[in-house]
């Protein structure tokens, strides 16, 4: 049931609630003095004489002090209330003439003048309304006072009421939840009216702090500061910024009559740094900023003004391997880092600290050089090759690195953590990489062909491919040489096949390109020669036995 349902209810006057209230009160006995005339240990009660026909009892437990200790003794006079009989045996209670009592001499004293607020729990509900016990004292709250639903067991119920209205000749006093209420949200009404009119920023003090905010106290309210609205870096933890007690500026944001929440913002009530972005921070700058929280993926760092950014975990070191930035930077520490990015839009930061340190490959091209021998750790292992790690880098051995046979590769004979010895053959220092060689320790098969073979030896080899413009045979060294169609007569290229053998003489050897070629050609007039050669020297041999021989 709503408020406004109680607002319907038929008006009753107080004059005819209070006659009821105190019908009720006289039908269970009128307030009478007594006298003890008996006490009664066993039975734990005394009997008393309140001037009637017959004497009344009374429970021990109500003449006791607070230590148990009993109060009265036999021949002691005292107020009581009639609360009822037992047969024709009155009951009375000195307790209720002790509140009435007590009642009385709050009335006598009570300033009209003067606001009461009780808080009390009602003890007893009648047709008109609710008894309700606040310090021993007695009130009486019509229903129609109470904003209360008529459902439910409300006995025992705490609320909090204003006194309405005092009855001295009665000695009643009636109190009111709902002009309480009313007043309250009247002035919660008052407060808010001002803050949403006022453009200005008010202080506020700090009264609790939650995990989701905290509660500021303004005027006599409390809002909620969302963590969300305190401050223009973002979300951020109240406990890490504030105490409980500490003034703080605020604006309004909001206020939920139903719910009767007003929400509150204290970056609101600050300039946003956001709108003067371009003035502050651009770009490439190098600025001091304190490091505020860590996580496994980066860091939030504290550049002043209200602006944060982020330190990704990529751009803390240029060590790839980063396991957690912890193991880098800490909770509190003073960095020098580069402003990377400004996206105003957004209103996000982006800065790097490993910018501003020495790049590993330029500290690397300094104390090594291509053409350098070094030795190093294989890391791993891949299908094109094996990574291996000189001092803090790693360079790649590519597999047409490894050895000078293409068919063998890195996989198949290294594993992590062998040790190998390698030859730089590049450093690249704008991306970072490093380009090493095995192979190039040795001799290449053509190197140790060109030591053993020079131009003008005849040589003997088996056709490997046949191609359009001549033929690739293989020597026994396992070089490939080529013999150009011009070069091949008098054979013809279609009349050879792959494993026929073949004699040539060398024409050209190229160490660095690997490239040997070869003349059948040429070893006809190499033959022609040497025959002639033969001839002047042997006098004795016509020329027509040394062409016989020749062709032999």
């Amino acid at each position: 049931m709503k408020f406004e349902d109680f607002e319907n209810e038929e008006e009753v006057s107080f004059e005819e609630l209070l006659n009821e209230f105190e019908s009720q009160t006289e039908d269970k006995g009128d307030l009478v003095e007594g006298e003890i005339v008996a006490i009664n240990e066993d039975e734990n009660q005394a009997i008393i004489s309140i001037g009637r026909k017959n004497e009344a009892v009374i429970t021990l437990e109500q003449l006791r002090d607070e230590d148990g200790n009993l109060e009265f003794k036999k021949g002691d006079k005292l107020p009581v209330v009639i609360t009822g009989y037992k047969g024709e045996t009155p009951i009375v209670s000195y307790s209720q003439a002790k509140r009435r009592a007590a009642l009385k001499e709050f009335i006598d004293e009570y300033d009209e003048e003067q606001e009461y607020i009780i808080e009390g729990t009602i003890t007893k509900v009648n047709k008109g309304g609710f008894v309700v016990l606040c310090d021993d004292l007695e009130f009486f709250m019509p229903r129609t006072q109470s904003y209360l639903s008529a459902k439910g067991n409300l006995v025992g119920k705490k609320i909090k009421a204003v006194i309405l209205k005092v009855d001295k000749e009665n000695n009643s006093v009636v109190i009111s939840r709902k002009a309480l209420i009313e007043k309250d949200k009247a002035r919660v009404q008052e407060i808010v009216d001002k803050l949403s009119q006022s453009k200005e920023p008010i202080t506020g003090i700090v009264k609790k702090i939650t995990s989701y905010g905290m509660f500021v106290d303004v005027g006599g309210i409390d809002g909620l500061v969302h963590y969300s609205q305190i401050s223009h870096k973002g979300p951020v933890n109240p406990s890490k910024l504030f105490n409980e007690g500490d003034e703080v500026k605020v604006v309004m944001l909001d206020f939920d009559k139903k719910k009767r929440h007003l929400s509150l913002s204290i970056k609101d009530a600050q300039e946003n740094p956001w709108e003067k972005i371009d003035s502050i921070i651009e770009a490439g700058d190098t600025v001091k900023v304190l490091v505020n929280n860590i996580e496994p993926y980066g860091a939030f760092v504290d550049l002043g003004d209200d602006l944060e950014a982020f330190l990704h975990v990529s751009e803390i070191s240029w060590d790839k391997n980063v396991k957690h930035p912890k193991d880098y930077i800490e909770v509190g520490q003073e960095l020098d880092v580069e402003v990377i990015e400004v996206d105003k839009e957004n209103q996000r930061l982006r800065v790097s600290l490993k910018n501003l340190l020495p790049k590993p490959i330029e500290q690397f091209a300094n104390n090594h050089k291509v053409g350098e021998v070094v030795k190093g750790v294989v890391t791993s292992t891949t299908d094109f090759g094996a990574f291996v790690k000189i001092d803090d880098l790693e360079g790649l051995l590519h597999n047409q690195e490894y050895s000078w046979d293409k068919s063998v590769k890195c996989k198949d004979e290294l594993k992590k953590g062998d040790e190998i010895e390698v030859k730089i053959i590049n450093i690249d220092t704008q991306n970072g990489k490093i380009s090493l060689s095995k192979k190039a320790l040795e001799d290449s098969p053509i190197d140790k062909f060109a030591k053993e073979h020079k131009n003008g030896d005849i040589i003997k080899g088996k056709v490997k491919d046949i191609k359009d413009f001549g033929i690739f045979i293989v020597l026994e060294d396992g070089i490939d040489a080529l013999i150009r169609s011009e070069d091949l007569s008098p054979l013809k290229v279609d009349e050879l096949e792959v494993g026929q053998e073949v004699e040539a003489v060398l024409v050209f050897i190229d160490g660095k390109s690997g490239r040997v070629r070869a003349s059948v050609r040429r070893l006809e007039r190499q033959k022609e020669k040497e025959a002639l050669a033969q001839y002047n020297d042997d006098s004795s041999i016509t020329l027509g036995d040394a062409f016989e021989n020749f062709k032999k």
